[in-house]
């Protein structure tokens, strides 16, 4: 039976691709195929064997460890309120590490290793998933430096590229997450689901763009052209990461904030009104979709509550919903797997403005054009989480 829903569910995403494609004719499906068969193995790998639990348990450790390193200068500035309350408790340990890791990212960036790492590892996709050099570089960079600091990494090249090739850049940028909130995200969920969302959504996004938005990139068009922005001096670089991160820490605690608040008092209205809560209904909405993706139909509802939760506000808003769920025991560790796994990414609505925005300070018209596919940009990222969950379901 699990495996009957399995393959429902990644008939459905793949229906729902196909459905709103471009252009179906030029879909190219050995690529395709190829690239579905490396995302099951590479799953299988992370969640079920030691290789991968190895893996897993070397990245958690490094960014462990660059936690602690990040405590010692959060501790030194705030001292003993560290623990004195919840809310403190979560921007001291889970945002204000942003900062240090922002500028470990700067340095790397500085001394020319991250680049290197990421050209080389986008070159070598490029031969598996039949797109361009560019999108396969902006995939492995959006992956690293964030949905929108990658663009000012491609920025020459935005201004000269047609709108089937930005729905992709743009794609990847929304399906991943940047590296130095993946620290923020293994304090709420665990490690291994967060390895693998990074692992399955790097793929993920390039088999649903694929299908929604199948072109080819000629041999004059395959010129990848990466900005060289070592320019500042060492001290400068430093200084602009980590204002750079705690900007995005900042951020994100505002976010979450207004998120919050606003679900709390929606819900309050509603069960005021209705007698049941906003993210209830929306649980009812999503649980199909839920229960597509693996879980079963007795838990679908309580999931489906934490997805829509992700898409409409942020998925650090609904981590932690799934955390508290977690402490409390109330749900099955295949379906707190599954939904971890979905909720690894930037796919909701915020993000849109956030990209939009990102290309329109470096190309106006280009950001414009991003704009206008918003939504659908949004619908493509949701179907990536939807499928890397369901595959790594087929592992939990």
């Amino acid at each position: 039976m699990k495996y009957l829903i399995v393959i429902a569910g990644l008939l459905t995403v793949f229906g729902l691709s196909y459905l709103a494609s471009k252009d179906r004719g030029r879909i190219r499906y050995r690529p395709l195929a190829q690239l579905i068969i490396l995302q099951v193995i590479l799953a299988f790998v992370l969640l079920n064997t030691t290789v991968g639990e190895t893996l897993v348990r070397g990245f958690s450790s490094v960014f462990e460890a660059l936690l602690g390193y990040a405590a010692e200068g959060i501790n030194f500035v705030f001292g003993g309120i560290v623990n004195e309350g919840q809310a403190t408790q979560f921007f001291m340990s889970v945002l204000l590490p942003i900062v240090f890791i922002s500028a470990l990212i700067g340095i790397l960036q500085y001394t020319k290793i991250l680049p290197f790492i990421i050209k080389y590892i986008g070159l070598a996709l490029s031969k598996v998933n039949g797109m361009g050099k560019l999108e396969s570089y902006n995939a492995v960079a959006s992956a690293i430096l964030g949905q929108s600091e990658v663009f000012i990494s491609v920025k020459k090249q935005i201004g000269l590229l047609p709108e089937r090739r930005m729905y992709t850049l743009c794609a990847s940028a929304m399906s991943t997450v940047s590296m130095s909130i993946v620290g923020a995200y293994m304090t709420m969920i665990e490690p291994k689901y967060v390895v693998t969302a990074l692992v399955l959504n790097l793929f993920g996004g390039f088999i649903i763009a694929s299908i929604l938005n199948p072109y080819t990139v000629s041999k004059e068009e395959d010129i990848l052209e990466v900005t060289d922005e070592h320019k500042q001096s060492f001290f400068e670089m430093l200084g602009e990461y980590i204002m750079d991160g705690f900007k995005v820490a900042i951020v994100v605690a505002a976010m979450l904030i207004g998120f919050v608040a606003l679900i709390a008092m929606i819900n309050g209205l509603f069960g005021m009104l209705f007698g049941i809560t906003f993210q209830e209904i929306l649980g009812f909405i999503f649980a199909p979709v839920a229960f597509l993706m693996g879980v079963q139909w007795s838990e679908a509802v309580e999931a489906g509550k934490i997805m829509a939760t992700k898409l409409v506000s942020n998925e650090f808003v609904a981590m932690l919903d799934l955390a508290n769920i977690t402490k409390e025991g109330t749900m099955s560790s295949r379906t707190i797997g599954i939904v971890s796994v979905f909720l690894v990414s930037f796919a909701n609505f915020s993000s849109i403005g956030i990209i939009a925005g990102a290309v329109k300070g470096l190309h106006e018209q280009q950001g414009n054009t991003v704009a206008r596919f918003g939504l659908r940009l949004l619908y493509g990222a949701t179907l990536v989480s939807m499928l890397s969950a369901t595959v790594a379901g087929v592992f939990l």
